[in-house]
């Protein structure tokens, strides 16, 4: 069954994450096969950056599906998200893990020659190479482009990582065995 993966992005963040698993996003060297994500639906999702509507840091995330939304995490990582639900719905899926198919020395060296090349967001990210400056990008045809899988993804879920709000919610999907998806660790203050 193949899914038009951006037309399937209009639809909620729990509905749209596993479809992105399997799927590969690229600059123009490296590519990376998504294995792992999380779900954030916005105004209805406490641990959402969109939860308390838009704003100067998260106004992308309300715009059309598609888009990259970035953050900061911690003042450190550069983490990448797909932006879904309809325009004006705020919402977006974390990337949260992958695999370097593509590029694997520029990802080695951005990662500063660490072999842990894209497990965890901000492993992910910086093998990419994202900064602030690709939030908002058409994942269609900016720097980073985005493509859909060649089938549906056999998948578990779970609690998502890190939250302290909504973390019982089982909004993280992985693809079942593989051994790029990151440690499951509940955050201390749920």
């Amino acid at each position: 069954m193949t899914v038009d993966l951006f037309a399937a992005l209009a639809g909620p963040a729990e509905e749209v994450a596993p479809l992105l698993l399997g799927a590969t996003i690229r600059d123009d060297v490296v590519a990376v096969r998504i294995v792992e994500v999380e779900a954030y639906a916005g105004q209805r999702d406490p641990a959402s950056h969109a939860f308390r509507g838009p704003g100067a840091k998260n106004a992308v995330m309300f715009g059309p599906p598609g888009h990259a939304y970035v953050y900061l995490s911690y003042g450190v990582h550069w983490c990448l998200n797909v932006v879904c639900h309809p325009e004006g719905v705020g919402g977006g899926v974390l990337l949260r893990a992958g695999e370097v198919v593509a590029g694997v020395e520029l990802a080695r060296a951005r990662r500063s020659g660490s072999d842990i090349l894209a497990r965890g967001p901000g492993r992910l990210g910086q093998a990419l190479g994202v900064t602030a400056a690709d939030s908002g990008v058409d994942l269609r045809s900016g720097r980073l482009q985005l493509s859909a899988p060649d089938a549906v993804a056999t998948f578990s879920r779970g609690p998502r990582v890190g939250v302290s709000k909504a973390a019982d919610w089982n909004w993280r999907f992985w693809i079942q065995g593989d051994p790029h998806v990151s440690p499951y660790r509940r955050s201390r203050r749920a």
